[in-house]
């Protein structure tokens, strides 16, 4: 099921698990191997999340990889999800090979793992894997890097349909759409390379998945809430990335940790300390120092 020990080390790479991290793996492989209980969890977390593959499913639901980490072992816990991502690994390259997903994006699409590594280390300071659920939905074939963005399979909930079709788009709940992600550690986010990214989603979609029809791009995200213009330049990317949208009205609850995460690194950092940098980053620590909050905020936009 998992690869040999030499074996996992070039695999390791091939997913951009960055280089610090692919030692502690390789190594805790024994430990995993030796201990019949972990390598059952391992199987039964690859047939959950394989079951079905390519289906689309709402986020959260089916394999709760997550929950199933907690499971593991003490000493493996932190790495446990990087051991079944590479064993349902190859259940997930003949699926993309059935699709005629071109090979440079699937493996694009999932260096991912290392992305949510680095993410982990940069937080953490130790190997892991940040968000483990959020690995589900490459390993099933329901999101694709494709340029500077990820693009997501997806129907959409009662909550966003309402929302989105008060924003003029023709939804209804279970509406297909492209659910729009920014990557991290992957450049600006520059109008030229979104408009490229938005390119490839067109022709990706229609020629890998003729059968599901997709007219609109739909995010959900803190870099739509409106309040961010009151801050940031009119030229600059957010602003821009945010002039592509017919935005929805936001949440009602606040999320003052998002932006917080995705822009220092931590959402657990104190507010008073937030460094300013940058725009953004004073953007959205002054807007916090004084008493204001973040939303989520969602929009769409017809895909060309």
């Amino acid at each position: 099921m998992l690869p040999d020990t030499d074996e996992l080390a070039e695999v390791l790479l091939d997913l951009a698990v960055p280089h610090e991290d692919i030692n502690e793996i390789v190594a805790r492989r024994r430990t995993l191997t030796a201990d019949a209980g972990a390598m059952r969890l391992v199987a039964e977390c690859v047939e959950a999340v394989v079951r079905d593959m390519g289906e689309i499913v709402e986020y959260g639901d089916g394999l709760q990889l997550t929950a199933r980490t907690a499971e593991a072992p003490a000493a493996l816990r932190r790495i446990f999800p990087a051991y079944v991502f590479v064993a349902a690994l190859p259940h997930t390259r003949a699926y993309h090979r059935a699709r005629g997903v071109p090979a440079d994006v699937s493996r694009r699409t999932l260096t991912d793992l290392g992305r949510n590594m680095a993410v982990h280390r940069r937080r953490h300071g130790t190997a892991g894997v940040q968000s483990p659920q959020w690995l589900a939905l490459h390993l099933r074939g329901e999101i694709y890097q494709l340029g500077r963005l990820h693009f997501q399979r997806a129907r959409l909930w009662s909550g966003a349909a309402r929302g989105l079709a008060a924003a003029g788009m023709p939804a209804t709940t279970g509406t297909l759409c492209l659910d729009l992600h920014i990557p991290d550690f992957l450049g600006p986010l520059t109008p030229a390379a979104c408009d490229r990214a938005v390119a490839l989603a067109g022709e990706f979609f229609a020629k890998h998945y003729p059968e599901e029809r997709y007219r609109a791009v739909t995010c959900h995200s803190w870099l739509l809430d409106p309040q961010l213009k009151r801050y940031l330049p009119a030229d600059s990317n957010i602003v821009r990335f945010q002039e592509r949208f017919r935005i929805a009205p936001r949440d009602a609850e606040s999320a003052d940790t998002e932006p917080v995460q995705f822009v220092f690194g931590d959402p657990e950092l104190p507010v008073a300390g937030l460094p300013r940098r940058t725009s953004v980053e004073r953007a959205v620590g002054d807007h916090l120092r004084s008493g204001g909050h973040w939303y989520v905020g969602h929009g769409w936009f017809p895909l060309p």
